[in-house]
């Protein structure tokens, strides 16, 4: 093999991974750009006023920026409450989600039982219905039960709609998590639940905080079940759908940013336990 060959074999080498590199980081780019542009334009309507709603072209450092039309979305009356009847619902949905999907994955990741497969499967068919159909239902049993318009009964519903989900990923983390190192455990004189907090339950963390994150946004961005069985306290979505259908278009910027900042917040504040999931570190 000549000098030349193996120059142009190292050329072509070094262009090939080059053009490996460009087209990564512009899929990068192209998928920032799909996430923040949105909520770019959201700020801006919402707080640009009526300005920042309707100016064209955008601009890429926008002025008259004023946290003033969002103060007074803010103090509109209803919007703290339901702010914070949001925030309740998504923490039962995420505390029941882990606290019953958890296990229900543990068990069927470790344990061989009869009709394991036939379990599974009835996991999957309880989101095969749609929750429309089982809107009066759950009305009269709601109203019977006293649960009726109760940010309970809200988070019990959401906690419905997160648990299959909670259970079947679970399972795929607790699977991922090798039994030898709970038995190794065992031997050193640990019992199964102590084995399983301190060995099993530190390695599926991320896992789990991942399970967590999709269970607060279903519970978040619900509005179905959230209308039809409340009326007093009403959840954000809930309470948006119904108060700004008639608001200036800059009010209702200001709302779509109100639902995208916390859950924004809750996944950032947990991020580490996400980046871990892919053996990324971040401090």
């Amino acid at each position: 093999m000549t000098t030349d060959t193996v120059n142009t074999a190292a050329d072509y080498a070094a262009g090939f991974v080059s053009s490996r590199r460009w087209l990564l980081w512009s899929g990068i780019a192209a998928l920032c750009a799909w996430v923040l542009v949105p909520i770019y334009l959201v700020a801006l309507g919402a707080l640009g006023g009526r300005q920042g709603v309707y100016i064209w072209p955008k601009t890429g450092l926008p002025t008259g920026i004023s946290l003033e039309p969002f103060i007074l979305f803010l103090k509109t009356e209803g919007v703290v409450q339901s702010f914070l009847n949001s925030l309740g619902a998504a923490g039962i949905t995420v505390g029941l989600s882990i606290l019953l999907g958890a296990p229900a994955g543990y068990a069927l990741a470790r344990y061989d039982f009869r009709g394991k497969d036939s379990y599974r499967l009835l996991v999957l068919l309880t989101r095969a219905f749609p929750l429309a159909i089982l809107a009066l239902p759950l009305t009269v049993s709601f109203i019977r039960l006293g649960l009726y318009d109760t940010i309970l009964g809200v988070g019990l519903i959401h906690t419905v709609l997160a648990l299959p989900f909670a259970a079947l990923v679970t399972q795929g983390i607790f699977l991922g998590v090798p039994k030898e190192l709970e038995e190794a455990a065992w031997v050193f004189g640990c019992t199964r639940i102590q084995a399983f907090f301190k060995v099993v339950a530190p390695l599926a963390l991320p896992g789990i905080v991942a399970t967590a994150v999709f269970a607060f946004v279903i519970s978040w961005n619900e509005v179905f079940a959230a209308s039809v069985l409340t009326v007093r306290n009403r959840t954000l979505t809930a309470y948006l759908l119904t108060v700004l259908s008639e608001s200036p278009m800059h009010y209702r910027f200001a709302g779509g940013l109100m639902l995208i900042l916390p859950s924004v917040v809750f996944i950032f504040a947990v991020r580490r336990y996400l980046f871990a999931i892919w053996g990324i570190s971040s401090k």
